[in-house]
């Protein structure tokens, strides 16, 4: 770790050019596509571009600061630029263009948000905050989402010379060698790999794509690098042997990573630490070691088109079920793969050479920087257009004109809508804000959540009123609130509101494919939100949600049961339909077939014998039932329009507007329970 001078065969086992780092370029670009695409389900290719780029990025740095004591900012950030940028842009303009053309204009908007984020690298903070399932396969996912690793490491390469020229500088002082650099790189791979092991199963998406915790995989390759000169005396034997060891150990762990496992928790630490083994023994330049597979014509090609290939085949994958418009195959993700590498080739000779070797960029450092903020400027500029300026490519005739819109006015509207469902009644403009109607009223507590908390928002109607109601269930209770504000203004009670994301409020085990196990969350969650109801003693027990799969007679016993000993008079609202689709993207994209966008009633009633054993469980515990279906469907048909608006904002929530029509049809029997 000492700065020392090195013999002459260590300086030649130090090489300036590895072909074995080029030859794990390629083996960690081959991993991700094939996971991506469902080629071999394989893990941790990011996770080994991370060890990779903190061992290039860190020996690159050190050998300067060795040289002349500091970093050249501008050099080491043009460099960067150069290598990065115009990859990124044609990228990013690209898929928004593709994406207007071919996705629900809708999405569209979400996406640009998304290309706006990848824009500044900073979309992996936008994917934790939102909670984004990395490996749901719901259509959720973004063109852009793949652009979180390199958001990460965009910003290592914002901070990272700064901060080692600082460490070096102050290790010097101090210890007159590079002791305190070391230390300092161990403490943040420690530090960092035991936030994401704990963030693992208390806040996933947090954990997977924060940049705190995964900084420590790209300063275990700057710790590697900071080691170089004493993993380059390694015996050659012994280190050939580690870089075989490293390379078995990266694939198997790799495989043995499934979706199910929680990551990033521990499980990344295989592959990464595989690579490292592989990095670590290579230094020594052993004659026999995994080099002799890795270094090869193939790998070396994969390896330098490895940048485009990471970048292209993500979009293509998500948007190509768009433009194919059916059903997505193997067959078609093979060909994703097969498009996406031969995009990657003609990116690496016609852009990413051009501007890595283009010699007035090389000799001038500013030039580089200037070109890569101008570029990053135009892609930000064609987001901010996108997302505010060009229309949104509405289906012709997807919004018909109509009288001031009401939504439910009685079953006798859900039958007119069902007869005009071929030419629903719907302005252009509530079209448009349907994706965004959502309950205005009440609180919900997240996935992450373990116990309920009243706060102000739970609290909805009339606050003052002297007779309260609690509202209990998931996203399915919550989606009333709107119906519940109007209720409790009207009838002059307060409305608790008590939901939780996902949880039903029947005590089943539930498990989350997010979690990738027991939604241990919802089980503590409601039993501290039981225990808040029965100290309460609340008027009237409204019990609402979306069945689960899961449901037994003798959880949705233990439930009832807990609520009656309350004392308060029992309401049990049956689920609402579930259309399985988004309806707003549906009637935006099917302008002249709208009529497709409604659904038979016999297909949106969901689990329908856990419903029937649900409602029975409520009737037996004296609960009286509104039966919510005649609200939303008519003649064998539930269509997506009722009286002008927009029945649900995404698959399979109502919107606001929608809700808050309904309050008359809850009316009466709310009214007779709180009457006693």
């Amino acid at each position: 770790m000492t700065r020392h001078r090195s013999t002459a065969a260590q300086t030649e086992r130090l090489r300036k050019y590895r072909p074995d780092i080029q030859g794990l370029r390629a083996v960690a670009i081959m991993m991700v596509v094939s996971m991506h695409c469902g080629i071999l389900d394989i893990h941790g290719g990011v996770d080994v571009s991370f060890v990779l780029s903190g061992f290039l990025i860190g020996s690159q740095l050190l050998a300067e600061i060795d040289k002349t004591g500091k970093v050249s900012l501008s050099k080491f950030w043009a460099r960067r630029f150069r290598r990065l940028a115009p990859g990124m842009a044609i990228t990013i303009t690209a898929t928004a263009i593709v994406s207007w053309i071919y996705v629900s204009p809708f999405r569209f908007r979400d996406y640009m948000t998304d290309g706006l984020s990848a824009s500044v690298s900073l979309i992996n903070w936008r994917l934790a905050e939102n909670g984004t399932d990395y490996f749901a396969n719901d259509g959720s996912q973004s063109p852009y989402q793949h652009f979180w690793s390199l958001g990460i490491e965009e910003q290592f390469y914002l901070v990272a010379p700064i901060a080692l020229v600082v460490m070096v500088w102050l290790s010097r002082l101090i210890f007159r060698n590079r002791v305190l650099v070391a230390l300092f790189l161990m403490a943040v791979v420690g530090g960092s790999f035991y936030l994401g092991y704990t963030l693992t199963t208390k806040n996933q998406p947090m954990a997977y794509f924060s940049t705190t915790s995964r900084i420590w995989e790209l300063a275990f390759g700057v710790l590697l690098a900071l080691s170089a000169q004493l993993l380059s005396r390694m015996n050659t034997g012994v280190a050939g042997v580690l870089t075989w060891l490293g390379l078995g150990t990266l694939i198997v762990t790799g495989l043995l990573i499934t979706k199910e496992t929680p990551l990033p928790g521990y499980a990344v630490a295989g592959p990464l630490l595989g690579a490292g083994m592989v990095i670590a023994g290579g230094c020594a330049a052993p004659s026999f070691g995994a080099e002799k597979i890795l270094d090869n014509p193939v790998f070396n090609f994969v390896g330098n088109v490895s940048y485009g290939w990471y970048l292209l085949h993500w979009p293509l994958l998500i948007l190509f079920p768009s433009i194919i418009d059916r059903e997505f195959g193997y067959s078609d993700r093979l060909r994703v793969a097969v498009l996406s590498f031969l995009l990657a080739i003609v990116m690496h000779y016609m852009v990413e050479k051009r501007f890595r070797e283009n010699v007035k960029l090389v000799a001038t450092p500013w030039r580089g920087v200037v070109t890569g903020g101008a570029l990053t400027a135009s892609t930000v500029a064609a987001m901010v257009v996108a997302l505010h300026v060009i229309p949104l490519n509405l289906a012709v005739g997807s919004a018909q004109g109509s009288a001031a819109a009401l939504g439910y006015q009685g079953t006798a509207s859900v039958r007119a809508a069902v007869a005009k469902r071929a030419k629903p009644e719907i302005t252009q403009n509530d079209l448009l804000k349907s994706p965004k109607d959502q309950t205005a009223h009440g609180c919900i507590d997240n996935i992450d959540v373990t116990k309920f908390v009243m706060r102000d928002d739970c609290v909805i109607g009339d606050r003052e009123g002297k007779r309260t109601v609690v509202v209990f269930g998931d996203s399915h209770s919550w989606q009333w609130g709107n119906a519940f504000q109007e209720l409790g203004e009207k009838l002059h009670a307060k409305m608790v509101t008590v939901a939780k994301g996902g949880c039903s409020p029947e005590d089943y085990e539930i498990t989350r494919e997010d979690l990738g196990r027991e939604y241990t969350e919802c089980t503590s969650w409601r039993q501290s939100a039981l225990a808040y109801i029965s100290g309460l003693k609340p008027d009237v027990i409204v019990v609402t949600n979306r069945v689960q799969p899961t449901a037994t007679r003798s959880g949705a016993e233990k439930t009832f049961d807990a609520l009656k000993a309350t004392g308060a008079r029992l309401v049990y609202m049956t689920d609402t339909p579930y259309p399985g689709f988004s309806v707003p993207d549906c009637l935006a994209e099917n302008g002249k077939d709208p009529a497709s966008c409604t659904t038979r009633a016999d297909k949106v009633v969901d689990h329908p014998e856990n419903r029937a054993l649900e409602r029975d469980v409520a009737e037996e515990n004296g609960a009286k039932v509104i039966d919510t279906i005649p609200a939303f469907c008519s003649d064998g048909y539930c269509p997506a329009v009722i009286g002008g608006k927009v029945v649900y904002f995404d698959y399979s929530h109502m919107t606001g507007s929608y809700a808050r029509s309904l309050a008359p049809y809850l009316q009466p029997t709310l009214k007779k329970a709180l009457a006693g």
